[in-house]
């Protein structure tokens, strides 16, 4: 099981501000606890929320923050009650590292719904430190929140499904939105978007990509009109809702994805005269991401990436803020050799 260390020294990119900039960070993560899995990290995906939490737009921000929550790494060291992995093994971690396992959506297995889940950076773990994400040389997780990553599955690949991919995938399947046939739309073609129509092409479905720019919509909306069973809605920013409620069939739903920090509105009979409903969901279990990289192997899914080292993290994060990706940065973290690139510690 690998030799159980003390507290061990880590080196992350952390943001120390609101202006989101990221630096080499040195801190410590936990000693190995009893089922704990200590990761080193390969790869880890760069999503838009680690922008919102590095620039402190949701108010809520503590700093120095290592951002990073689609992380795929190998597995060096577990602790003795560890029964899912073992050393060597391929594992992610994705945006929950924490949960009290009592109340009602913990023992349903929807831990993403617990209201004491500890998210994976910007939180406090239950022994009273900061937790810190993926843009860091290793993590120390409860095996509760750590995914095998199957064979046939490049590690690259798999971080984005980590989060952009079950995010797509968990309202599919809980909202009955699986079976063949089915016509939906995907709003917004970013690092969720674009799994959104591969998952969705790979249930059978006939997607249409909706653009939320001005200059096309109208086009867009007289052509796909009481068309959709379903929009997948991963626009991260304000945006109207009803040219897009229009677009729906009886009984169509409209699922909100995208993190909006201001009120989303409309007036009531476009989801009264149809019988529509708008609806939420967010990332997904610990069960739907293993299912979810399993549907992805059978299927040969793969996410389309753009993979940059670690020195080029704060470009990518400005390009993913302007939207010029195609579709997700994945930062390779083994490969930059953070830890001898930082030197002497920083703090």
């Amino acid at each position: 099981m690998g030799s159980l260390a003390s507290e061990r020294t880590v080196v992350g990119w952390a943001a120390r501000d609101a202006t989101g900039h990221l630096s080499p960070y040195t801190y410590t993560v936990r000693k190995t606890g009893p089922e704990d899995v200590v990761v080193k990290v390969l790869y880890c995906g760069i999503c838009h929320t680690d922008i919102h939490q590095a620039k402190n737009h949701l108010g809520a921000s503590k700093y120095p923050m290592v951002p990073g929550h689609e992380v795929v790494g190998e597995v060096v060291e577990v602790g003795p009650e560890v029964s899912k992995h073992r050393v060597g093994d391929v594992v992610g971690v994705g945006v929950i590292v924490g949960c009290c396992r009592e109340c009602r959506p913990c023992k349903a297995n929807v831990e993403q719904y617990c209201n004491k889940r500890i998210w994976s950076y910007n939180d406090v773990y239950t022994d009273g430190q900061p937790t810190q994400g993926g843009f860091a040389s290793t993590m120390v997780v409860d095996q509760k929140f750590v995914v095998p990553i199957p064979a046939g599955l490049a590690p690259e690949q798999a971080a984005p499904l980590l989060c952009a991919g079950v995010t797509v995938y968990s309202p599919l399947k809980h909202f009955g939105l699986t079976a063949p046939g089915l016509r939906g739309g995907i709003l917004g073609l970013g690092g969720v978007g674009h799994m959104g129509v591969k998952v969705a092409k790979a249930m059978g479905h006939h997607v249409t990509v909706i653009s939320s720019s001005s200059r096309k919509r109208a086009e867009a909306m007289a052509a796909a009109a009481d068309s959709l069973d379903y929009i997948i809605d991963t626009v991260p920013v304000h945006h109207p809702l009803e040219p897009y409620l229009a677009l729906l069939r009886l009984d169509g739903k409209h699922v909100l994805l995208g993190v909006v920090g201001e009120p989303l509105s409309f007036v009531a009979p476009m989801v009264m005269l149809g019988r529509k409903a708008v609806t939420g969901s967010f990332i997904g279990s610990v069960d739907e991401t293993a299912e979810l990289l399993r549907f992805c192997v059978d299927k040969g899914l793969t996410s389309q990436i753009e993979v940059v080292k670690m020195g080029y993290v704060n470009e990518a994060l400005e390009r993913l803020e302007r939207n010029d990706v195609r579709y997700r940065f994945v930062v390779d973290v083994v490969g930059s050799n953070i830890e001898e690139a930082a030197g002497a510690p920083a703090n």
